[in-house]
C-alpha cells in the first residue's frame, strides 16, 4: 500500500491507475493523484520576463538562453530520415510550442528540491510506492537536457538531479542509483538499483557532455563513463543481456536470467559502445534484437507485442515470464513495463537506421493500427501477447509510446493519419499522474524532432 502520510502530502486523487514498481518483489497498486509540487526559482537578471542561467559556467548569467548549448532545443537534426515521418499540419515551431508547454506542465507537477541545497528530484508518488525512484530520476535528467535552450535553467537543475543521483548510491555497486526514497530523501525498500533508471541517467550524461561540455563543475563525460562500466560489471549478464538491477549479478538469484524489454534502450548502447569503444556493447546490441527476434516469431506473431519480462534470456528461446515473477500476474503480458517498449525500439530506428528496429517496430504499429482503427483513445492499458486486450481503460502511458512508434512508416502505405491522431491524443491530454504524463512529455520530445544522441 502507499504510505498515508505519503500520499496525503500530494495532490487529489482523480481515477485508478496500475504501475508495477520493483521493490523487492512487491507490487504496487496505486491511485492517480494529481499534485502541485515546485516551479524552479529564478533570476530574472535582466527584466525580460525569462529566467537567465549561467549556461557556461563561468559564473555570470548569460543574456541568451541558447549561448553555449551543443544542441539547444528547437535544433531539429540528427534522425535517420529513409522512413521517418512528423505530424502533418504542423510546422516545427507549433510542435516544438505543444512540447515546450508540456514541458512547463510537467515541471510545475514533478520536478522539486530534494532535502539538501541545490539538489533536485523528480516526484513520482503516488504513483509509486516511494516518494521517487531511480526511473523518474532518468526520464527527469533525459528531460532536463533535452529541453535546454527553452529551459533557461537547465544546467542548474540538471546538475541538481545529478548531485541526487551521486547521494543515493546501490548498496550493491555504489556506481549505481539506490532504486527508491522517501520524502525525506531516505532510502527505502531495498538500497539496490534498477537497471532502467541507470541507463538513462548514464545517457543522460552523455548528452550533458555534448550540450554543455565538461570542464565545469561536473565532469560530465567521466561521470557518464563511470556510471556506464558500473551498469557493465552489474547489470549486464555474461550472456549480453541487461538484468532487471545490481541485485540480480549473483548467479544464484532466480532473477538472474531475466530481464525486461523496456530497459531494451539500443540507442544508450550505441552512444555507450562510442564513447567507451567496449567491444561488448555490440554484443548487446545483437543479443537484444535476437531476443525480440524470437519473442516476436514465437509469441506474437500477429502483434509483435513483447512483455513486461522474460525468463531464460541466456538461451536461445527466451519467453515470457510466468506471472507473479517479479511484479504480479502481467509479468508475461503487455503491460505497464512493456508499453515503453515501441518508443524504446523506435528510438534506434531514428538514430541509427537498423532495419531490426525498424521491422520490430512495424509489426506493433500494424497490429495497434488494426486493433484500434486508427483511433488512439480505445488503447487500453494491457494487451495478451496475442492482442486481447486484458486493459479496462485508456491510459497516456501506453499510448505515448506509440507516437514514436508510428514515425516509422510501413513497408507499403503511410502512417500518416495514425500519426496525426496520436500527436492531436497527446496534446489535448489532461494532465494525469507522473508516469504517463513523463512518458507523454518524452515522446512528445522525440516527436517534435528535438531527441539527439551524444
Amino acid at each position: 500500500m502507499v504510505d498515508p502520510a505519503i500520499s496525503a502530502y500530494c495532490g487529489v486523487a482523480v481515477g485508478p491507475e496500475v504501475h508495477a514498481v520493483r521493490s523487492g518483489t512487491v507490487l504496487l497498486i496505486a491511485f492517480v493523484v494529481v499534485g502541485l509540487a515546485f516551479t524552479a526559482g529564478c533570476d530574472d537578471s535582466n527584466g525580460d520576463g525569462d529566467a537567465d542561467s549561467d549556461v557556461d559556467g563561468d559564473g555570470d548569467a548569460d543574456s541568451d538562453g541558447d549561448s553555449g548549448l551543443g544542441h539547444p532545443f528547437g535544433t531539429h537534426e540528427g534522425y535517420h530520415e529513409e522512413g521517418v515521418i512528423s505530424p502533418a499540419g504542423y510546422d516545427t515551431a507549433d510542435l516544438d510550442d505543444a512540447t515546450a508547454e508540456a514541458y512547463d506542465a510537467w515541471k510545475d507537477a514533478y520536478l522539486e528540491p530534494a532535502c539538501e541545497p541545490g539538489h533536485y528530484r523528480v516526484r513520482t508518488s503516488p504513483a509509486t510506492s516511494a516518494y521517487t525512484v531511480s526511473e523518474g530520476h532518468g526520464y527527469g535528467m533525459l528531460i532536463t537536457v533535452l529541453m535546454a535552450g527553452h529551459e533557461p535553467e537547465a544546467r542548474v537543475i540538471f546538475d541538481g538531479l545529478h548531485a541526487y543521483f551521486v547521494a543515493h548510491p546501490s548498496g550493491v555497486d555504489p556506481n549505481l542509483m539506490a532504486w527508491a526514497q522517501n520524502r525525506r530523501c531516505e532510502n527505502v525498500e531495498g538500497d539496490d538499483s534498477a537497471t532502467d533508471g541507470d541507463l538513462d541517467i548514464a545517457f543522460a550524461l552523455l548528452l550533458a557532455h555534448r550540450q554543455w561540455g565538461s570542464d565545469g563543475a561536473v565532469d560530465y563525460r567521466g561521470e557518464a563513463a563511470r556510471v556506464i562500466t558500473a551498469i557493465l560489471d552489474s547489470e549486464l549478464h555474461p550472456g549480453n543481456f541487461v538484468l532487471v538491477g545490481d541485485w540480480a549479478s549473483d548467479p544464484s538469484d532466480s532473477h538472474h536470467t531475466g530481464t525486461r524489454p523496456s530497459d531494451f534502450m539500443v540507442d544508450h548502447f550505441r552512444a555507450f559502445h562510442e564513447t567507451t569503444g567496449e567491444p561488448r556493447w555490440s554484443d548487446v546490441i545483437d543479443k537484444t534484437y535476437a531476443i525480440v527476434n524470437h519473442l516476436q516469431e514465437r509469441y506474437a506473431a500477429r502483434t509483435g507485442l513483447l512483455p513486461d519480462f522474460v525468463v531464460d534470456a541466456q538461451t536461445a528461446s527466451p519467453s515470457p515470464a510466468p506471472q507473479d515473477w517479479l511484479e504480479g500476474e502481467n509479468d508475461g503480458r503487455y503491460g505497464w513495463n512493456a508499453c515503453r517498449v515501441p518508443w524504446r525500439l523506435a528510438m534506434d530506428y531514428l538514430v541509427s537506421g537498423d532495419p531490426r528496429a525498424r521491422d520490430a517496430v512495424r509489426r506493433i504499429n500494424e497490429f495497434f493500427r488494426a486493433e484500434t482503427g486508427d483511433d488512439p483513445t480505445v488503447v487500453v492499458d494491457g494487451y495478451e501477447l496475442d492482442g486481447r486486450p486484458v486493459g479496462d481503460y485508456d491510459d497516456t502511458a501506453f499510448v505515448a509510446p506509440l507516437a514514436v512508434a508510428a514515425m516509422i512508416e510501413p513497408a507499403t502505405g503511410t502512417n500518416g493519419p495514425w500519426l496525426d491522431r496520436l500527436w492531436d491524443d497527446l496534446t489535448g491530454r489532461e494532465p494525469g499522474e507522473y508516469y504517463g504524463d513523463s512518458l507523454r512529455l518524452l515522446s512528445m520530445i522525440v516527436v517534435s524532432g528535438n531527441w539527439f544522441v551524444p
